[in-house]
């Protein structure tokens, strides 16, 4: 528990009064009972906080001003954004929630955490649905909406009377709060001011710099009429003093600000800037959930770094138009999710093929095909792999952190010129918009591209004149003096004329493979999280690092010998995996994807399917690995991971 006291301490009987008791003695406080009582402090290390509205009312701008405003105060965060799969849901219901998930701290934030610990809940029916998902605390504090109780409409309180009842199997501690009624006063339309009063709330009861607040605000709105940030900035003063006069609590959380400069910002910021960092020309996309948001950062401001962004078509088109950019000497990208790496995979093979140099950033979403266009999954890992018709090596990395999003576009760029390869960096709808300060990136020339070589080519040098050891050949750009030659998706041979004879196809085979076993033998092992050894070793990849640490630590907190292993390199993988796997009694890996429970109807051993990374890890170690998988919709919590920590080493066996 974070906090004791219950926050109805102090009432006397006449105000005990006012109080609705919901089913189950739910304590449902009446606020203005609380007006000029003495507000109690609690001081906890951390706390986590859910803004959830009807979509199109402000809770993620609510949210991210929060947790930026966190983030500069010297606070660890992490943000995890709510969003409906339809465009306009219909409001009051519950598939309508939208909003933010906010957890800081005073130490390092890595994960959205277990459950929320303090609610604002715009109406009944999203706050259900986040009850649903056992999205709260048993005792969460629940700020709610007062108009709905009592509502003109019969049918609206029907059914935030059920609700209410249905919410009253947890302790939840609400909050009656006039949200509309005090945004009135302000501006006509409360859709387009409930969130920033919302935000004053939290401000008051976290004690948050307002002059950082304003500055959120002002940068916001810095291409609209000052008279709009003058607005927002008074309805965030007003909810201030309505929760200073009427909440009888606040929590006090220290910030520690860094010595160090830092930056905040979402995995897709990262992305675009490290993209800009690694000097990337052209972004070639077409827009789809959740990755759209890389080339709206990078609209803002590419062109003052001499880059172009290009919306194609379809997803085909934006695939050729980097391919081609690429061709010509140009540092390209082109970014999409899912069902858009489907589209992109035959222009993707032509690249590989023809050895031009192309990143792929894949924001990963739920699947199978359009599947879950808002939500969070790893199901992506195996199409990246092997989504192509023959033998089609390429690169594929994950980044584990939001930081990590800004340093892998980088990577991505140098592996994928200095082999003449395609790289494919797979991020997820958790690390693209989730929050977080990291140090800011002091600039290395070497991040960018060297000049090209455009001198005439030697003699007798041709346009795949691979290197036997390396497999290695010089890119010739279009112009090259004496670099004439064909370019074709056929197999062809160093001359690349089309050629279908045995030796010059499994050459080229061999040619295109060798490369990624040179740039493998330049990887290090992976670093194992806890000891070198141990009775069980847990595996993941990509973004759930955080969250997978953090059960570790609690498992080995009361003893258990557990340690855990994130792979950002997943094609070629890292060395040394097996005889790392060698020194735990276990190894399981723990994915957001789907796989087999064995006892499941007709699922046994043998007919099992495992998560992606355990299948692919399997395959290449021939260790008998383990997995446990969830796929939610959602990032994957501490708490479901320790417990599926506790339940393997319970097992006599590894399945």
């Amino acid at each position: 528990m974070l906090y004791h006291a219950p926050i109805s301490v102090g009432l006397d009987s006449r105000r005990k009064s006012a109080l609705v008791q919901c089913p189950r003695l739910l304590e449902f406080v009446a606020v203005s009972s609380m007006a000029n009582k003495e507000t109690t402090i609690t001081e906890v290390p951390e706390h986590t906080v859910e803004i959830i509205t009807n979509s199109g009312e402000g809770a993620q701008k609510c949210a991210q001003i929060f947790g930026q405003t966190c983030a500069k105060m010297g606070n660890g965060v992490w943000t995890v954004e709510i969003i409906p799969a339809e465009i306009e849901p219909p409001h009051h219901t519950v598939t309508s929630t939208s909003g933010n998930i906010v957890r800081f701290g005073t130490g390092l934030i890595t994960n959205w955490g277990d459950q929320s610990k303090l609610a604002i809940a715009f109406n009944d029916q999203v706050l259900l649905s986040r009850h649903r998902l056992n999205s709260f605390d048993d005792d969460c504090i629940i700020l709610l909406e007062s108009m709905w109780e009592n509502h003109e409409d019969e049918a609206i309180r029907t059914a935030y009377a059920e609700a209410m009842e249905e919410m009253s199997s947890k302790n939840y501690r609400f909050f009656a709060v006039p949200i509309e009624e005090e945004t009135l006063k302000v501006v006509d339309n409360p859709q387009h001011g409930k969130n920033m009063f919302a935000l004053g709330l939290l401000t008051e009861i976290y004690q948050r710099d307002l002059s950082i607040i304003e500055k959120q605000i002002a940068h916001i709105f810095r291409h609209k009429p000052a008279k709009i940030t003058e607005i927002n900035v008074e309805l965030v003063k007003n909810g201030i003093a309505w929760a200073r006069e009427n909440l009888g609590f606040q929590f006090k959380i220290d910030s520690v600000p860094a010595e160090e400069s830092r930056v905040v910002m979402n995995g897709n910021q990262a992305s675009a800037l490290g993209a800009i960092a690694a000097g990337m020309e052209i972004c070639a996309m077409y827009p789809i959930t959740p990755a759209t948001s890389v080339s709206h950062e990078l609209s803002d401001i590419f062109e003052n770094y001499g880059g172009m962004v290009h919306q194609a078509e379809d997803e085909i088109a934006a695939a050729g138009v980097a391919l081609g950019a690429s061709y010509g000497g140009k540092v390209a990208l082109t970014v999409t999710s899912g069902p858009g790496l489907a589209l992109k995979t035959e222009f993707l093979a032509l690249a590989i093929m023809v050895e031009i140099p192309l990143v792929v950033l894949d924001v990963q979403r739920g699947g199978p095909s359009t599947g879950l266009p808002t939500k969070v999954e790893q199901s992506d890992l195996l199409a990246a792999l092997y989504a192509q018709p023959g033998d089609a090596p390429r690169v594929v990395i994950a980044p584990r952190t939001i930081e990590e999003c800004f340093h892998s576009m980088i990577t991505a760029r140098r592996i994928a010129e200095t082999f003449r390869c395609v790289v494919i960096v797979l991020t997820d709808a958790n690390l693209a918009s989730g929050v977080q300060q990291f140090t800011r990136p002091e600039f290395d020339p070497r991040w960018q591209q060297d000049p090209i070589d455009f001198s005439a080519l030697p003699e007798g040098l041709r346009p795949y004149d691979w290197d036997p050891e390396t497999g290695m050949s010089r890119r010739v750009i279009p112009g090259t003096p004496g670099g004439q030659h064909t370019v074709t998706g056929l197999a062809h041979d160093e001359e690349s004329k089309v050629s279908y004879d045995p030796e010059s196809n499994e050459r080229g085979c061999k040619m295109r493979s060798r490369k990624l076993a040179v740039f493998q033998s330049t990887l290090m092992p992976p670093t194992v999280f806890g000891d070198e050894d141990g009775d069980l070793l847990v595996v993941g990849w990509g973004s759930t690092q955080g969250a997978i640490e953090e059960a570790v630590e609690r498992a080995r907190a009361e003893g258990k010998k557990v340690s855990s292993c994130q792979l950002t390199f997943l094609s070629p993988l890292e060395p040394g995996l097996k005889e790392i796997f060698s020194r735990f009694g276990k190894v399981m890996t723990v994915e957001i994807n789907y796989s087999d429970t064995v006892g499941d109807p007709y699922i046994t051993e043998e007919t099992r399917r495992y998560g992606q990374l355990a299948w692919l890890l399997r395959a290449q170690t021939l260790v008998d690995i383990d997995c446990w998988t969830s796929c939610p919709g959602q990032p994957l919590r501490p708490q479901d991971i320790y417990n599926s920590i506790v339940d393997n080493l319970e097992k006599g066996v590894t399945p």
